[in-house]
């Protein structure tokens, strides 16, 4: 069974890397390592670097998010081999004329959805970790990142029962995760992260 929902798992990355349904979005598709995973992590959407080196959160924000795993006691590498890497988007939105990356709209966000929803179906997983506010809006209603951060949030999600453990987005722009009371809800998001079942199973 496992090696069949492995083959299903590349199967449909084989078919997500060849999607251009977005005109506006830039491609490749920027997609994590196959991995039949219990947890699923959702970031925003790629940033310009992520094209070039071919994986999700490869650049800046990413660094910051793997030192927040690697004080959980799990490392980088760990982390990408064992847990499945998605997004809201894949491909990187381009660039805003006022600054920073152009966030998708609801047409983008709402066609690259039938990717995610496909992944949730074949993973199953029993925790997911929503990145960003964008990511997070997607599962819960999020006014303020306050309203969210550093809880864990059981709910059916197509029609799967999951824990929901939201992060704040780790991007250098950011200044929420660095002062409170984001920098204490942060970790205390962490402490729940690393108290789950699934995280506990990670082989280190």
């Amino acid at each position: 069974m496992k090696v069949k929902k492995n083959s299903l798992i590349q199967a449909h990355q084989k078919k997500l890397s060849r999607c251009r349904l977005c005109p506006d979005m830039v491609p490749p598709v920027i997609i994590g390592q196959a991995v039949n995973s219990e947890i699923l992590l959702i970031g925003q959407a790629p940033g310009d670097r992520e094209g070039d080196l071919g994986r999700p959160f490869a650049w800046t924000a990413g660094k910051t998010l793997f030192k927040w795993f690697e004080s959980i006691g799990v490392d980088e590498e760990t982390f990408r081999e064992q847990v499945y890497m998605s997004a809201v988007c894949r491909c990187f939105p381009g660039k805003n004329p006022r600054g920073g990356d152009r966030v998708p709209d609801k047409k983008e966000i709402k066609t690259c959805s039938r990717w995610i929803n496909k992944e949730i179906e074949l993973l199953r997983p029993r925790l997911i970790i929503p990145v960003g506010k964008l990511a997070i809006s997607q599962y819960l209603p999020v006014d303020k990142l306050v309203d969210v951060i550093g809880q864990s949030i059981r709910k059916k999600v197509n029609d799967i029962d999951v824990d929901l453990l939201p992060l704040p987005h780790p991007s250098g722009a950011s200044t929420w995760h660095r002062m409170s009371p984001g920098k204490e809800l942060l970790a205390q998001a962490l402490d729940l992260l690393a108290q789950h079942e699934s995280w506990k199973n990670l082989q280190r």
